[in-house]
């Protein structure tokens, strides 16, 4: 298989479509978590649907988060200051997953692996850049997130 035929995660997961699903069914439960909802306690009703432009841009989908939202900074703002803990981190890890079960992503072993990198790299990074100490970089490109070691297989 030649690297033009692996489509992108963003493909692969069912493009804007299945990550607007995901992020809607994800935030439905968020909201009434008795760990991780109060962080969202006054969240933008629009963000579900940013979050889903910003994994379609991770995963390879168009640029719109970086060109409507503001890319990186933007999302580092909403991170800052939280001082998420490592309970609510791998509590928002596995509502993810389950509202990734729910909607019907792709589950072959290589999208999820791939899927839960990011949500693993992306969530650590965002529980340190929230700590009161954090000094993140405030200028950084979106991550593009591929496949890694372990292609879709594709017979």
């Amino acid at each position: 298989m030649t690297d033009e035929a692996v489509p992108t995660l963003y493909e692969w997961a069912g493009g804007t479509e299945a990550l607007e699903r995901l992020t809607e069914a994800f935030y439905r439960t968020v909201v009434k978590d008795d760990l991780i909802g109060p962080l969202f306690a006054h969240m933008d009703p629009d963000h579900p649907r940013h979050v889903a432009m910003w994994l379609s841009e991770v995963f390879g989908g168009p640029d719109r988060y970086t060109k409507e939202r503001g890319g990186y900074p933007n999302m580092l703002r909403h991170h800052l200051g939280k001082a998420i803990t490592e309970q609510q981190r791998r509590r928002w890890v596995n509502l993810l997953m389950d509202a990734a079960d729910e909607v019907g992503l792709p589950d072959d072993p290589e999208f999820r692996a791939a899927f839960a990198g990011y949500v693993e790299w992306g969530t650590r990074l965002a529980k340190h850049n929230s700590q009161p100490e954090a000094a993140p970089p405030p200028h950084a490109p979106v991550p593009h997130w591929g496949w890694g070691v372990a292609p879709p297989y594709q017979p």
